[in-house]
């Protein structure tokens, strides 16, 4: 067995198969078993009750969690004119506002994190939707990311606090990360908890039965805890 195998069974080893855990217990013991020699991301996995491929079943929206991500943001804007003198002031990393730039683009380039465009040059980046959709680094009014030119500046800003995207996948789950193994877990908790809100309060038109069924936490590297659904879903930050 590798070492990293290993130091996997050494950490399923801590986890009682069977608990539920409260969303601080989880917490500890997600960063308790972290092994990687770089500081892994801690996610959060929702298994939903939704059907994905009904259309009053989405889910797709998006939460500013209050500690961030524990990383910097490098934010790319599509922007031209005031908007993209205010985009520079505003710290983006770069701003795409000429024919050429959005040429870079398409050749490949996406050195960045999230995209940020303004309404007026969507028409433009449309055509860049094989470049960027695969990455999900499309912008998106759903998302927060496609705003009218006098709004660059705070979505910048919000891009950069740690605002993040949850979305269903195709298998009816969503998965988000909320911080780094380093963050103390009073931290994590609080992001958990904006995450856990924010997700309860996006529940679908057309949503049946039980929305939120199971809830689980995990680093990069390490095996999932289980987490009790009707803790995590009536979070409070800084309960810890």
């Amino acid at each position: 067995m590798s070492k990293k195998g290993k130091n996997f069974a050494n950490a399923i080893k801590k986890i009682e198969a069977e608990k539920a855990y409260e969303p601080s217990e989880g917490l500890a013991l997600v960063k308790e078993m972290a092994f990687a020699k770089f500081d892994e991301t801690v996610e959060v996995h929702i298994r939903t009750g939704l059907d994905p491929r009904q259309a009053d079943q989405q889910i797709r929206d998006t939460v500013v969690l209050p500690h961030g991500l524990g990383k910097d943001v490098r934010v790319l804007v599509f922007a031209q004119g005031e908007a993209a003198t205010a985009a520079r002031e505003a710290g983006a990393e770069f701003v795409a506002e000429t024919d050429e730039d959005l040429a870079r683009i398409q050749g490949g380039y996406t050195d960045f994190d999230v995209a940020v465009g303004t309404m007026d040059m969507m028409g433009k980046v449309g055509r860049l939707g094989r470049i960027l959709g695969p990455r999900n680094l499309m912008p998106n009014p759903k998302a927060g990311t496609v705003v009218q030119p006098d709004d660059i500046s705070e979505a910048i800003r919000l891009a950069k606090a740690g605002r993040v995207e949850f979305r269903l996948d195709k298998s009816a789950n969503i998965h988000v990360p909320i911080g780094k193994v380093s963050f103390d877990t009073e931290k994590l908790y609080d992001n958990m908890a904006a995450l856990m809100n924010a997700v309860v309060r996006a529940r679908p038109s057309g949503a049946k039965g039980a929305f939120i069924r199971r809830v689980a936490l995990a680093s990069t590297m390490g095996p999932g805890v289980k987490v009790d659904v009707a803790s995590a879903t009536s979070m409070k930050a800084s309960q810890v």
